[in-house]
């Protein structure tokens, strides 16, 4: 199992793209792996035959478990271990086993101790913790989840629960894994921040213009603006921490991707504050091709100081978006539409004009800074949308 990302200790085979006896060059997409960070596939490191599969589809083993045995010829002799006795040497020692919880019905559950430590650490009981991982399991994102919620519930009241019914009609789709994922992530967000809304116009005309002849985009744009906008409001660009905001230097900008309405996923453009407008476009490009061929690693999704959510080619009006934390801040960019415009004439009267327009929506959190700051920074992306001459931008 590869390292794919500094902090995941596990994966779980999710698909063999490869069967036993087929000829596998190198760099061949071997095997698709989920984390509780990432959805990839990953290509075969040599060249050979695939003699023997040794954790099977839907295992879950940690980091650096054997997976397969290749050989350079189809027939040479090998003695490789059954999937039962991988699974049984990748498990850890007693003195490091996670406990065990039991379940109604005689199910059980097995906690990794990184989730025991963080059960410990916040006073939860494991049977106050929904699992969104495989068959259940408690993931590190359930427990802050389950923590943040309890904290809502200790100032606001509990909610009562609420079950639904299935009828005989009803089609029951089970939720993926990315799917369990995003919606821990999601309501962990919603527990934790102050989220608040602001919206501006926008009139795409001079970006129009430039990007067509460019053939790009109203994205790159965006992003250019962005990240020259947060140069003079930085607190955009941080994170809450204990009594305290962590302001970054660097702007990591995440831009969420959508995969076939199956998942999303927010690969970072490290540094983009350092890019112009083509470099910014060619990474934004390059991470989203990445992301939609499951060729992003842990590490590519991990850092990011603001997000960029794009849901504008859907035609959308207002979109407000969900903070992906610990950042204070994500923005989205809704439809651009053409639409009458109040506009000066050359005698500096008023006029009616047909212009793109579109708003952008910024979600952020009210601990961090308040409404004027953040109308502030948005009105500076605005202007900088508007006024700037895109036309020499390279």
């Amino acid at each position: 199992m590869p390292q794919l990302g500094e902090t995941v200790t596990e994966g779980t085979i999710t698909r063999w793209l490869k069967r036993v006896g087929d000829e596998v060059a190198e760099d061949d997409p071997l095997f698709e792996v989920s984390t509780d960070k990432v959805d990839t596939e990953v290509p075969s490191a040599h060249a050979g035959y695939l003699r023997a599969v040794l954790v099977e589809e839907g295992d879950t083993v940690p980091i650096g478990t054997p997976l397969a045995v290749l050989t350079a010829t189809a027939d040479e002799p090998i003695d490789a271990p059954s999937p039962a006795e991988v699974r049984a040497q990748s498990a850890p020692p007693a003195s490091l086993r996670p406990s065990r919880v039991e379940q109604p019905a005689g199910d059980a559950r097995f906690l990794s101790p990184v989730v025991s430590r963080l059960l410990a650490e916040r006073s939860l009981d494991p049977s106050e913790v929904i699992g969104s991982g495989r068959d259940g399991r408690i993931t590190r994102n359930d427990v802050l989840a389950a923590a943040a919620n309890r904290r809502t519930s200790a100032s606001g009241g509990e909610a009562p629960q609420v079950h639904a019914v299935v009828g005989p009609d009803d089609a029951v789709v089970g939720f993926t894994r990315a799917r369990r994922t995003t919606a821990a992530n999601m309501l962990r967000s919603l527990a934790t921040a102050a989220h608040t809304l602001v919206v501006t116009e926008v009139d795409y005309l001079a970006v129009d213009r430039a990007r067509r002849v460019a053939g790009l985009t109203f994205l790159p744009y965006v992003a250019r603006a962005v990240v020259d906008a947060i140069r003079d409001h930085p607190d955009v660009n941080a994170s809450v921490g204990d009594d305290e905001l962590i302001v970054h230097r660097k702007v990591h900008l995440g831009i969420a991707v959508d995969l076939d309405f199956s998942a999303l996923v927010v690969p970072v453009l490290r540094d983009a504050g350092a890019l112009r407008l083509r470099p910014l476009a060619d990474g934004i490009t390059e991470l989203a091709a990445r992301a939609k061929a499951k060729h992003l690693t842990a590490d590519d999704l991990a850092g990011a100081t603001f997000t960029i959510t794009n849901v504008g080619s859907y035609g959308t009006l207002v979109t407000a978006p969900i903070i992906d934390q610990p950042q204070v801040a994500i923005l989205s960019t809704d439809g651009v539409a053409m639409k009458p415009a109040a506009v000066r004439t050359a005698d500096g009267t008023w006029g009616i004009a047909v212009h793109p327009l579109g708003n952008l929506s910024l979600s952020f959190d009210h601990r961090a800074f308040d409404g004027a700051y953040a109308a502030a920074f948005l009105a500076n992306v605005r202007d900088l949308l508007q006024t700037r001459d895109w036309d020499t931008e390279t």
